[in-house]
């Protein structure tokens, strides 16, 4: 699942904006989210902190004049506040670095959202909350993993362009500018556009800005959220608990995936049990093939010859340095040599097979030893194996002098025919 960067804005009346104020600026004693950790509220990051309460904040800029109520109901209705979340899936931040690379990613993000606002004056309150765990993502990983997300609470202002009454007494000032207000106004802050492709929501395009202006400061690995995705208009708690659904599906669904691997790794095993056992069966009749192969195939045993005979071959010649040798022993070394070369080659090509099979068999065994670890009661046939390995990581260089030394040919073997050689050159010097 690719990351998505997401911002959620919500509009609040002033009668209703101190529950907000209450959750982002922690002064409630519990919380009806459980995964919210008073104990790490220290570690909630401030961009900007109000003096005083929302509400007082807001009747104290009307009276100095910053802003301007003008046009607004009466009845308190109007949505005065509106709240900025900007978020990425905690994954994201988890990969990036976590709490450090979370600070440096909201501090960006809390200088974009002074551009959309029209100005630092306008935001009562910035912070990036540290102390939200994320369950499933915890409990899958084994550790605390907490959700890192911004929460800007601001004032909707436009400019708003106040003119003098067309039947001013001053014909002058008739129908003219007379002043521009900073009119609070959420609507007017967040219209729909209609285009070509027909109509947009602001909120639609400030997604677009978020994303581009992300990826300009270096931030990167993350998508835009999706179009007409809801997450758009939903209130911060709402998303929440939607993406908590979501985390959980996941999370079961994470859970029926590693069940079905199980039972496949079941069937695997059991597959490469019998190949493994095939594989022996293969690797012991080239053995045996090799062992009659090094009785019968042999150039002194074929040719009656040993290298002590070969050595006797040739006679000094008279003059110079030179040997002459019999027609016979001619014959004799060209028979030699051209079934040496046919058994080397015999030879060779046995035992690189020999080594092909045994090299494939050592490299299914120890898959499957891995394989083991996680599944011990599966394996309970590969014992031997485990000494075999044992034996290898203990003393690799005796395992393998013992290995050549049954490949090379028997000794006694070796005396025999060099007692018989040597018996045959003494009855030919006699004669």
């Amino acid at each position: 699942m690719a990351d998505k960067s997401v911002v959620r804005n919500q509009a609040y009346q002033k009668k209703g904006i101190s529950i907000r104020e209450r959750h982002n600026e922690r002064e409630n004693e519990t919380y009806y989210n459980a995964d919210i950790e008073t104990d790490r509220k220290d570690l909630n990051v401030y961009f900007k902190q109000s003096e005083g309460s929302y509400a007082k904040t807001f009747d104290a800029m009307i009276a100095d004049g910053t802003i301007s109520v003008k046009g607004l109901k009466k009845d308190g209705t109007a949505k005065v506040f509106d709240e900025f979340v900007f978020d990425v899936n905690t994954e994201y931040f988890y990969r990036n670095g976590g709490y450090e690379y979370a600070k440096s990613f909201f501090e960006e993000a809390y200088r974009h959202a002074v551009e959309e606002i029209g100005g630092e004056q306008y935001i009562l309150s910035a912070v990036m909350h540290a102390d939200e765990r994320n369950k499933a993502l915890s409990e899958e990983l084994g550790r605390d993993v907490y959700h890192y997300h911004l929460h800007v609470v601001y004032l909707p202002v436009v400019d708003k362009e106040v003119y003098f009454q067309k039947s001013h007494k001053n014909p002058e000032l008739a129908g003219k500018l007379k002043e521009v207000i900073k009119q609070v106004s959420h609507s007017k802050k967040w219209p729909r556009y209609r285009t070509e492709k027909g109509w947009v929501n602001s909120y639609s395009l400030l997604q677009d800005r978020f994303h581009e202006h992300m990826i300009e400061a270096g931030f990167i690995g993350f998508e835009r959220g999706e179009r007409g995705s809801t997450a758009e208009h939903l209130s911060a708690e709402e998303y929440k608990a939607q993406k908590e659904k979501e985390r959980a599906a996941t999370y079961t669904a994470v859970v029926e995936q590693k069940q079905e691997a199980a039972a496949a790794l079941d069937v695997a095993i059991e597959g490469k049990e019998k190949t493994a056992a095939k594989l022996d069966a293969q690797a012991e009749k080239k053995r045996e093939r090799l062992d009659k192969l090094d009785e019968t195939i042999t150039v002194k045993a074929k040719a009656a010859a040993t290298v002590a005979e070969i050595e006797a071959m040739g006679k000094p010649a008279l003059i110079g340095s030179s040997f002459t040798v019999t027609a016979d022993d001619m014959k004799t070394l060209k028979t030699l040599a051209k079934k040496s070369v046919t058994a080397d080659d015999k030879v060779t090509d046995m035992r690189r097979r020999l080594t092909t099979a045994e090299n494939e068999r050592n490299e299914l065994r120890t898959e499957l030893d891995r394989e083991k670890k996680s599944r011990p009661s599966l394996m309970q046939n590969l014992t031997w194996f485990d000494k075999f390995m044992a034996a290898l990581k203990r003393a690799p260089k005796r395992l393998m002098a013992v290995i050549e030394d049954i490949l090379r040919e028997p000794p006694e073997r070796q005396e025999q025919q060099h007692s018989t050689s040597e018996l045959k050159r003494s009855n030919d010097m006699e004669h």
